[in-house]
C-alpha cells in the first residue's frame, strides 16, 4: 500500500468510505472528487490517488522486465494500494505467470473490487492474480525460494509512517527473509517516498546487488520517489 503523505487537500471531496487499519487503530478514508479518487489516513493529507501513479507503475516495470522471460514466473506484491502496481506487473508478465498480492487492510481489497477497479483495469479479475488478505511479512517469514520477484510498496518505504510493525520489512531480519523467499537470481523491488543510504547499506549487507532509481509521481513531474532494485545471486 503506497503511503505518500503530502500536505495536499482536495476541496469539495466527498468521503465515500472508511476502512480500519489492523493493528494500528487508524483508519483509511476513500474520497471522491469529480471523476477521481484518493485515499488518506484519517487526519492526514492524500496518500495515493487515481491520478498519480507513475512511480507505482515503474516499480513493477523495473522488476518484472528482469524476470518476464522465465517459465512460470511467480511474483509477490506487498501492498495493493489502488491496484496500479499489480496492473503494471501483469502487463509485463506472460500468461503462465502468477502474481500474489498481500494487502493488510480488507477494505482496500473491497474498494479495488468495486469503485477503484476501472482505474487500473480491474487487475483483481485477472486469472493470474491471487489475493492474500493479511501482512506480507508473514509470507516472507514462512516461504523459501518461492518467488522470482518480490515488490514491496508498504507504508512509506523504509521510513514508515502508519504502523510500527512495518519497520521489520526494511530491517536486516526482514530483508534476509525476503532474500530467502526469492529464487536464485530473483529480484526484490522496493518503493519509497524518499531515498535512504542506510537502507541501501542493509540491502548490500544481506547480499543483494542494488541499484536505485528516482521516478516522479506522475507525468514526469511532482515529487521524486525512490525505487531500489535488489538482485539476489545464483
Amino acid at each position: 500500500m503506497t503511503l505518500n503523505v503530502t500536505d495536499e487537500t482536495i476541496d469539495d471531496a466527498e468521503l465515500v468510505d472508511t476502512a480500519l487499519i489492523p493493528g494500528s487503530g487508524g483508519k483509511l478514508q476513500l474520497f471522491k472528487c469529480d471523476a477521481e479518487y484518493s485515499i488518506s489516513i484519517e487526519g492526514s493529507g492524500v496518500l495515493m490517488s487515481t491520478w498519480a501513479h507513475q512511480s507505482e507503475d515503474a516499480l513493477a516495470e523495473l522488476a518484472c522486465r528482469k524476470i518476464s522471460s522465465r517459465a512460470q514466473p511467480r511474483v509477490l506484491i506487498g501492498g495493493l494500494g489502488m491496484g496500479f502496481t499489480l496492473a503494471a506487473a501483469l502487463r509485463y508478465l506472460g500468461a503462465d505467470a502468477e502474481v500474489v498480492v498481500a494487502e493488510l487492510v480488507p477494505g482496500v481489497v473491497v474498494w479495488n473490487r468495486g469503485v477503484l477497479g476501472p482505474y487500473a483495469g480491474h487487475p483483481l479479475q485477472d486469472e493470474r492474480t491471487r489475493v492474500r488478505e493479511g501482512d506480507v511479512a508473514k509470507l516472507l517469514r514462512s516461504q523459501r525460494q518461492k518467488y522470482d520477484a518480490i515488490l514491496l510498496d508498504v507504508d512509506n518505504g523504509p521510513n514508515g509512517l502508519t504502523r510500527k510493525k512495518n519497520d521489520w520489512l526494511y530491517s536486516t531480519d526482514g530483508l534476509t527473509d525476503a532474500y530467502r523467499a526469492l529464487r536464485p537470481e530473483g529480484v526484490l523491488a522496493v518503493w519509497s517516498a524518499a531515498t535512504s543510504r542506510n537502507f541501501m547499506g542493509r540491502l548490500r549487507k544481506v547480499g543483494f546487488k542494488v541499484k536505485q532509481s528516482r521516478v516522479p509521481e506522475q507525468d514526469n513531474k511532482g515529487d521524486l520517489h525512490a525505487i531500489w532494485i535488489a538482485e539476489r545471486g545464483p
